[in-house]
């Protein structure tokens, strides 16, 4: 843990602090002992909040399904069975190297590593509240807010790192830096470190909904996802994958984290009633506009400055003038997944739908997926062989084909009245948590205490929403399915499949051993055929092993006190 204490040291602080007195164009002729800058950056109320704003830099890094080492938008969809990438040479096929042998994955190489950047942040966090309690002069109130705040991003920033390794070393304070060889916690003692700071947050921020802020909502909502994936490791794990000592929630604790969990979930609902969020009756509008209710922490940007390439990276390539990227595309295993419009489930087997498979599915669909004869931007898409812009092609054929492999294109979050991304950028918010994804939590808590009356009633309450026929859950295996199910085709390409099959302890039974697929299309007007094509070039690879990533090598080293995890 050397780097961890030694890269952010109080420095950084008096580099925050000149940078905020420059901007002010005040006098620079300063006294830069560590102690008196530090103190000049606490006892001034803007560059107090310039740096409390600073922390939240760790929700740009996961934006749009990014994860920082892989530095793509929907990399984490790519990693599980509902987007494909398109690429399969280095850098834009680095996902298709990780989902194809799970060898990749090593103390060495470690795959997906938020390690340093993780606790960088954490060690930030750390200094602000320390700054705040014992140097500010700010008010009891302001101190209070700012704690609230800063938890709710230490938390986070914990969870990510949590998912990846399960047990890790914990930084209450900065007194927890004195020794370099700080031991891992245990995984269980990690999530009641977040649950606890994430319950003072939601305890002390204000009931608002404030772009890029933490807030009573938001917090509520970060505990009842956090709980979720407690409770979830807590049932499903029981020490079948990894024997690590200090791995693993014991299976009796299940119960208690889905409580926790229903909880926190039933206090956004209060705050919904109040009229502070609501499930928006126009799907496709949640990731366009800027006054969703449905967004309960977004991320905005403002042209020029402050933009983002999502649209670049996914838009059809006509878009572009033949010039798009096309990371990354919808697999059939997810286009399959989305309902009629009556409610029954899609099924190639049935001569109707085969016949004409994009007519009368749910509304979600055409606002996730571009196929075949879509409407985009006022011309007709074509993802047929034929067409050599935009459409089919086989995976493999190309190191870097720039369009589909799958026969689709991701629509969602994509902005249909952007015409000049490539030279300007793209704006549309990033929402890391939106209203629907806690009803789901909450549907998904009660069915996970056998309440299964509460679970109809949640699940149902979106279903409606989204224009569909209610439904009724009796039994634990019959509301687990219908709410996989909801989050497969609601959340899509928001981030949460892979990490869904991981905490219900899945994806090694559906991320390996197994081809992805595509929908080859010929033939013209009403006479076209679909032909099922593999998306990969070789079989996934997923071992139950990679529920429990290593801690990358150098911080072993570093940290005397830091064990591997077992079996890496």
């Amino acid at each position: 843990m050397k780097n961890i204490k030694t890269t952010i040291k109080r420095t950084s602080v008096a580099i925050l602090a000149l940078a905020a007195i420059s901007f002010q164009g005040c006098n620079l002729d300063l006294n830069l002992q560590d102690r008196l800058v530090e103190e000049s950056v606490w006892s001034d109320p803007s560059t107090a909040e310039l740096y409390v704003s600073g922390m939240y830099g760790v929700f740009q890094k996961f934006q749009f399904g990014n994860f920082p080492n892989l530095g793509y938008n929907n990399a984490m969809d790519a990693l599980a069975d509902g987007m494909k990438f398109t690429s399969n040479t280095l850098g834009n096929g680095t996902v298709n190297t990780l989902i194809s042998n799970s060898n990749y994955f090593s103390p060495a190489t470690v795959g997906l590593n938020f390690w340093n950047p993780g606790f960088v942040g954490i060690r930030r966090v750390n200094e602000m509240l320390e700054g705040v309690r014992t140097k500010s002069k700010l008010s009891e109130e302001q101190k209070i807010m700012y704690e609230a705040e800063g938890r709710y991003v230490r938390a986070y920033t914990y969870f990510w790192l949590a998912k990846l390794h399960g047990s890790l070393p914990i930084f209450r304070s900065l007194g927890d830096y004195n020794s370099k060889d700080k031991p891992r916690s245990s995984e269980q003692e990690v999530y009641d470190f977040m649950i606890e700071d994430l319950t003072f947050a939601a305890e002390n921020l204000p009931k608002t909904n404030l772009s890029g802020r933490a807030t009573k909502g938001a917090a509520y909502g970060m505990l009842s996802r956090v709980a979720l994936y407690a409770g979830s490791i807590a049932k499903y794990d029981n020490k079948q994958f990894n024997m690590d000592a200090l791995t693993g929630i014991p299976q009796a604790k299940a119960k208690d984290y889905f409580g926790i969990a229903a909880n926190a979930a039933a206090k956004v609902v209060e705050l919904a009633e109040e009229g502070l969020y609501a499930l928006d009756a126009d799907f496709a509008e949640i990731f366009r506009k800027k006054d969703t209710k449905e967004a309960i922490f977004r991320v905005d940007y403002l042209a020029p400055n402050i933009t983002h390439d999502y649209d670049l990276g996914y838009v059809p390539p006509r878009d572009a003038a033949g010039n798009a990227l096309v990371y990354g595309v919808p697999t059939a295993e997810l286009v399959d997944e989305f309902e009629m419009a009556d409610g029954t489930k899609f099924s190639w087997s049935n001569p109707v739908h085969a016949a004409n498979p994009y007519n009368n599915r749910e509304p979600r669909f055409e606002a996730t997926i571009l196929h075949n004869n879509s409407i985009w931007k006022g011309r007709v898409v074509n993802t047929t062989e034929a067409d050599v812009v935009e459409g089919f092609v086989e995976f493999g054929k190309s190191g870097d084909p720039k369009r589909t492999v799958t026969g689709y294109y991701a629509k969602k979050m994509l902005d249909p009245n952007n015409t000049t991304f490539v030279v300007n950028k793209s704006t549309q918010s990033w929402v890391e948590m939106r209203y629907a994804e806690i009803v789901l939590v909450l549907a998904e808590a009660k069915a996970q205490l056998d309440d299964y009356a509460s679970a109809t009633t949640y699940i149902n309450m979106l279903r409606n929403k989204r224009g569909l026929n209610a439904i009724s859950v009796s039994g634990n295996t019959q509301a687990m399915q219908a709410i996989e199910h909801e989050r497969k085709v609601e959340l899509a390409f928001e981030g949460h499949r892979f990490w869904d099959l991981r905490r219900w302890r899945k994806a090694h039974i559906e991320l390996n051993g197994k081809k992805m697929t595509g929908h080859k299309i010929t033939g013209l007007g009403t006479g076209y055929t679909y032909e099922v094509v593999s998306a990969d070039a070789v079989n996934r690879s997923f071992t139950g092993k990679l529920y429990y990533l290593p801690i990358p090598e150098n911080e072993v080293q570093l940290n005397l006190g830091l064990d591997q995890i077992f079996g890496w």
